[in-house]
Formats: structure tokens, sequence, C-alpha cells
């Protein structure tokens, strides 16, 4: 029996495998494909182990926003079993001042409110303003936020509160590394995307018009294109 590859797809904040339902549905029979969702864990380290523990000695790794964070965390840890990488919409840079208490701002107003007094904010936050008129996407948000609830917020914010600069674990890659930006990004800007590929020797970089944050679920197909081409070209 041939073993299909593994593709593993590491979700963002406040997202589960709703995130990468289009991406599921293009490489689902060509590829052993694996989402995982981070809830249970208030570090980087536990969610890379947890990846690591849920996937075959070798495989490629796709990670968007915090999703990213964790690939960075598996670059440190055990680089030697990533076939392939995929940075979507994230950012090697640590938090500021300002993200952090952003990140403090929103732990206190879920604990205080529910994972509901959060929701309204994200489309703004996150979306291209003509998408976050869309009310499937909006609902879509919602829906995600409301399974990872407000225990898994807190948990994903207390990670990332802790997570490190990355560009120098950056500069150890030598698997092909593709990554994607959506171009109207404000949470991980275009010029985050381009300092993270001129680390990475031999990385291309993608860059998706009319979207936002959320690349997998606002340009799907031109998320799609780009990502065949990647494994095409490097299988």
């Amino acid at each position: 029996m041939t073993v299909r590859p593994c593709l593993a797809f590491a979700c963002a904040h406040l997202c589960d495998e709703r995130l990468y339902a289009a991406q599921l549905a293009a490489f689902g029979n060509a590829y052993d494909c694996r989402v995982f969702v981070f809830r249970d864990h208030d570090s980087l380290r536990e969610m890379a182990e947890a990846l690591l523990a849920g996937t075959p000695p070798r495989f490629s790794l796709i990670g968007l926003s915090l999703g990213g964070y964790v690939a960075f965390e598996v670059i440190r840890r055990q680089p030697q079993r990533l076939e392939r990488l995929a940075l979507l919409d994230t950012t090697a840079v640590a938090d500021s001042a300002a993200r952090r208490a952003g990140r403090l701002a929103d732990i206190a107003r879920v604990r205080e409110g529910g994972i509901d007094a959060l929701i309204p904010e994200l489309p703004g936050r996150w979306l291209l303003p003509a998408h976050a008129e869309r009310a499937e996407l909006v609902g879509l948000m919602a829906a995600m936020a409301r399974s990872i609830g407000a225990r898994g917020q807190r948990n994903q914010q207390r990670a990332m509160l802790a997570r490190p600069d990355s560009h120098a674990d950056l500069s150890t890659l030598t698997i092909p590394t593709l990554v994607i930006c959506g171009e109207q990004d404000a949470v991980t800007p275009l010029a985050d995307h381009q300092a993270m590929a001129a680390r990475i020797s031999g990385s291309r970089l993608a860059i998706i018009p009319d979207c936002g944050h959320l690349s997998t679920l606002e340009q799907p197909e031109a998320v799609n294109r780009q990502l065949a081409q990647w494994l095409a070209s490097t299988g």
C-alpha cells in the first residue's frame, strides 16, 4: 500500500479545523492531511509537542498565525522531521509592548464576559473590510471562536505572550519553504513576511491580493493555487 505524504495544518488563534476546509478538500485525496487545533495547552512547547506526537517521522507543516508560531517551535525542537514548510499570515517578530498589552486586555475581557464578549471585534481586526461584511465569514469566525472557548482563548494568549523572536531559527532552514501573506493583512503585515523570506534560503514569498489575515478563508482558491504549485515543485 502506498503511504501518502503527510500535510500537518496548524490552526490560528480562535480557529478550528474549518480554517483549512478548502485545503482539505483540495489536497485530502493525495495527501494524509492532519489538522491541529490548540485548546488545551498554554505554551508553544506543549503545542509543538502535541503536533509532533500526532505526525509521522517526516511531514510537511503548514501554519497560519498562531500555527506559524507553533511551526517555529517545531523548528527549534525537531527540524529534521520537516520535509517542507509553509508559513501563512504570521510573523517571526516577538510581541511589542503594545501587542502584549492587547493580549492581556483580551484575556481580561473574556474572563469577565466570556468568549462572546470578544467575538464582535474579530472580523474588523482580521478580515479585509469587504470580507468583514460577508455574513457567512463572520458567522464562521464566531462559530470557530466559540469552539475554542474561553479556556482555549486564555491558553492560546498565554502561549503567544511568551513567544521569542524567531528570525535566527528561520536562518537555519534548508527545506523548501513557502511564505504566504494577505496583501492587506493588518495583523502580521507584508513587511514581516518579507523579513521571514529573506532569512530562509531558497524560500518563495507569495502575496494574495484583496486579502486580510485569514487567507485560507478569505481567498481559498488563491491560497490553494500557491500550495499546489509549492507541493508539485518540491515533491
